[in-house]
Formats: structure tokens, C-alpha cells, sequence
């Protein structure tokens, strides 16, 4: 048996609490994938991010949910650079990350790591409305008027679901098996719903995350399905600004309130990029025997 030390850190808390934890585990160049598939469901976390040398960027990072691997992961991300920078293994405010599917930018802002996202793409998924409000046992009236469910990409797809207020919101229930079809569909991560209609006026957004597909029943914070998010926010709400403060966690079974910050760069009025980030914590570390 080999011996695999994990690190667990808590992504995007919010002042200090909270947060969503994720596994990480540096010097993984020796691993396999079904081993690292292996560390990641023992781990039982929705993501774990392992860390190796690379050729193409500063660091390598692969990532995996407890049942397969996952292209991109914010808060894996997020909780793996605000670690390495504690170690003092980043020196600098920009850094480097390489993924199966390309390199992207890191940004350090003192405790805050944030990650490139790529412009945003928007899919009609209008046909399968009726399904996608029956699996969160919710009605038509519940959703926010003159917003539609968009299906965006901003690396990862997401489909958003824009409900009337935080009574809905709270109030949903995933059908996982409803879920799960329409993901296998449209090669989703997961469903977002989301409402503007909040109390805290220094938020922008309060969201919750299914992704049954990858076993993550629910999650407390999703970097790369706030991105795409914002980009909607922008772009078919008119909320025309260029920082943005995304809260999740807080209906959760046992609540775990995040703080997901999205940058975005405008140019004429259009998204030419964005990063999401926000603060790790480091919370425990232990070891792991695989085979």
C-alpha cells in the first residue's frame, strides 16, 4: 500500500467561515489516474485537486470527483493556490495552471486566489423546460419573470435556473435521477438555480448546485458555475458592472455559507474575459492508503 497525504481546505469562505472543502494533494506526479481516481473517492469530497510538474504552466493540475475526473474545478482551484502560496511555493501575484483542457491564469490578490474562466457561451435549452423546473419540484410561477433558463460555458456547462426569491430557492428538491438525464444530455456539470432577490445588498446572487452526474448531491461553492453565472447577470439581465459578489451554501442540509468574487473584463460593452476566486482556509490534513 502506498501512502497519499491529502490536504483539506475550505474554498471561498466567507469572512473566515463556511466554505466549500476540497481535497488537494501536492507531488502527485507518480499517480495514475485510477489512482488518483482512488484518493478522490476515499477523500469523499466533490473534488480533489492533485498537483504535478509541468512543462506548459507553473503548476499541473488534475482534478476528480469521487466517481470521475472533472475537467475544471474552481473551488479546487482556489483552495490549491491560496495553499501553495501559504507554503510560500508561489512567489508571485500571477501564476500558471496546466489542465487536460489547456492552460489557464492564476491571480493572487494577498489571501485571495482567482481563476481565468473563458468567454462565456450561451445554449437554448427551452425544449426541456418542463423537466428542468419538474426536478427541482418547482412551478413555472416560481421562476423570475423575463429571465430565461440558459444553458452557459464558461469552461464547464451549467444550466442556470433564475427562481423569484430565497423562499424557492430554499425550498427546492432535487429529483437526482432527472438531473442526472438532462446533464447526460447536454454534457453538464450540474443545474444552478439562482435568484437576485436577496437581503444582503452586498451580494449580487444567492445560488445552489446539483450535480448529481459527478455524485456531488449539492455543493457550497461553485467557482465555475459562478462564472458563467455573472457572464448571464451581464449580459441578459443588464446588470452592468464589473465585480461581482455570488453567495451559495446557505440551504444546504447542514449550511456552509461561501463568497464566490467574479471579475469580469469588458471591452465595448462585451465580456472579454473573467476570473473567479476567493479564499482558501486550510482545515486538516491526514494520509490515505491506496494500492
Amino acid at each position: 500500500m502506498n501512502k497519499v497525504n491529502v490536504q483539506i481546505l475550505n474554498a471561498f469562505v466567507d469572512n473566515n467561515q463556511g466554505g466549500n472543502p476540497a481535497g488537494v494533494v501536492l507531488n502527485a506526479d507518480n499517480l495514475s489516474d485510477n489512482q488518483k481516481l482512488e484518493v478522490a473517492a476515499k477523500v469523499g469530497l466533490s473534488e480533489t485537486a492533485f498537483v504535478s510538474k509541468s512543462t506548459q504552466a507553473d503548476f499541473k493540475l488534475d482534478f476528480f470527483t469521487p466517481n470521475r475526473r472533472i475537467v475544471h474545478c474552481g473551488h479546487a482551484t482556489v483552495a490549491t493556490f491560496s495553499y501553495l502560496k501559504q507554503l510560500g511555493l508561489v512567489k508571485n501575484d500571477y501564476t500558471s495552471k496546466e489542465t487536460v483542457d489547456g492552460n489557464r491564469d492564476i491571480k493572487l490578490i494577498g489571501d485571495l486566489a482567482f481563476m481565468e474562466q473563458m468567454v462565456p457561451k450561451y445554449i437554448d435549452v427551452n425544449h426541456r423546460k418542463k423537466e428542468i423546473i419538474k426536478s427541482l419540484a418547482i412551478e413555472e410561477k416560481d421562476l423570475l419573470p423575463n429571465a430565461e433558463i440558459q444553458l452557459v460555458n464558461t469552461g464547464n456547462s451549467f444550466i442556470l435556473i433564475p427562481v423569484k426569491n430565497t423562499e424557492v430557492l430554499k425550498n427546492i428538491i432535487p429529483n437526482n435521477q432527472m438531473i442526472t438525464e438532462i446533464s447526460d444530455e447536454f454534457d453538464l456539470i450540474g443545474f444552478y438555480p439562482f435568484t437576485t432577490e436577496i437581503e444582503n445588498k452586498q451580494r449580487d446572487a444567492s445560488t445552489r448546485m446539483f450535480g448529481p452526474r459527478y455524485e456531488i448531491w449539492e455543493e457550497a461553492g461553485t467557482g465555475m458555475a459562478a462564472g458563467p453565472l455573472v457572464c448571464y447577470l451581464y449580459d441578459k439581465m443588464n446588470i452592468k458592472k464589473e465585480r461581482f459578489h455570488i453567495q451559495q451554501g446557505e440551504f444546504m442540509k447542514t449550511p456552509s455559507p461561501s463568497l464566490i468574487i467574479v471579475d469580469l473584463k469588458i471591452e465595448n460593452d462585451e465580456i472579454v474575459g473573467l476570473m473567479a476566486g476567493g479564499k482558501g482556509t486550510v482545515q486538516k490534513q491526514f494520509n490515505i492508503e491506496i494500492n
